[in-house]
């Protein structure tokens, strides 16, 4: 009797250390302390490419000068959103039907008006307006143009073990992982922090790969994919834990209750030898 007490204990009181213990792997950031800096490699706008929509707005001093630049459309159905698509920010033209937008043709071309066709693709939101700003003067139709470029259509997905997964617009120009993670209502408990998934266009129907960490501040500020770009897709994979879920009883053997169970089976067994022993 004494030695089936003295291993119900021993049993009792690993479970016990067991269930105590503090998980691994659910911090963000655990090294950063008070002050610390991180830096990232390169700070990575968003660039046009072909199937984006534009708002491009030009202000001059001669309305009449101006709204001949300026598309017009009867009704604006672009910022509408739908049940899968969550609009970050304001955009431009405020769907009150005022404003059109320009559509980046396969070529990475826009028509614009009077001025006709402008290669636009792999610039920034900024190098846009430098380029009609200075298209606009050298044509000599207006003197001190004032020229507003914003992205109507950039979006990113964001799925699997977060709060709240689906495809998120954003007008910002430079959107980064942390900043699409927030956007989906973070991850859940049951996400793989350190090893997020990042697909990337990379044209001809291809996608880019990379794994992102999120316990290592430093290691994420230096990926390429730490600035997202439009069309990219985060998936954050399910732990070890979720997966059991999966399958039946997949996580019974990692329950206290079950090792309770065991630990009184091998105490009876021990016990049954032992006195038969005797």
């Amino acid at each position: 009797m004494r030695i089936r007490l003295i291993a119900s204990g021993l049993v009792a009181a690993s479970v016990l250390f067991c269930s105590c213990s503090t998980p691994k792997n659910i911090t963000y950031f655990p090294e950063l302390d008070n002050g610390s800096v991180i830096q990232a490699e390169q700070q990575l706008d968003i660039r046009v490419r072909p199937e984006d929509k534009l708002m491009i707005v030009v202000s001059t001093q001669d309305p009449a000068l101006s709204s001949l630049f300026n598309l017009v459309t009867t009704q604006n159905r672009l910022g509408q959103s739908t049940s899968a698509t969550t609009t970050v920010g304001e955009t431009g033209g405020g769907g009150n039907g005022q404003v059109s937008y320009y559509t980046i043709d396969s070529e990475g071309n826009i028509n614009f008006p009077v001025l006709g066709k402008i290669h636009i693709a792999g610039l920034t939101r900024e190098q846009v307006v430098e380029k009609i700003t200075a298209d606009l003067v050298k044509a000599d139709l207006v003197k001190d143009p004032i020229v507003t470029v914003e992205f109507a259509n950039t979006g990113i997905s964001v799925i699997g073990e977060v709060a709240h997964p689906g495809r998120f617009e954003f007008n910002k120009d430079r959107l980064t992982v942390i900043d699409a993670i927030a956007m989906a209502g973070d991850l859940t408990i049951n996400g793989v922090r350190e090893n997020i998934l990042v697909m990337r266009d990379a044209g001809n129907g291809k996608k880019e790969a990379y794994r992102v960490n999120l316990l290592d501040a430093q290691e994420l500020a230096s990926s390429p994919v730490f600035y997202l770009q439009q069309d990219d897709v985060i998936y954050v994979e399910p732990n070890d834990k979720k997966k059991r879920e999966t399958t039946p009883n997949g996580n019974t053997p990692y329950t206290p209750s079950f090792w309770v169970s065991m630990g009184s089976f091998a105490v009876t067994i021990a016990t049954l030898i032992i006195t038969l022993t005797k």
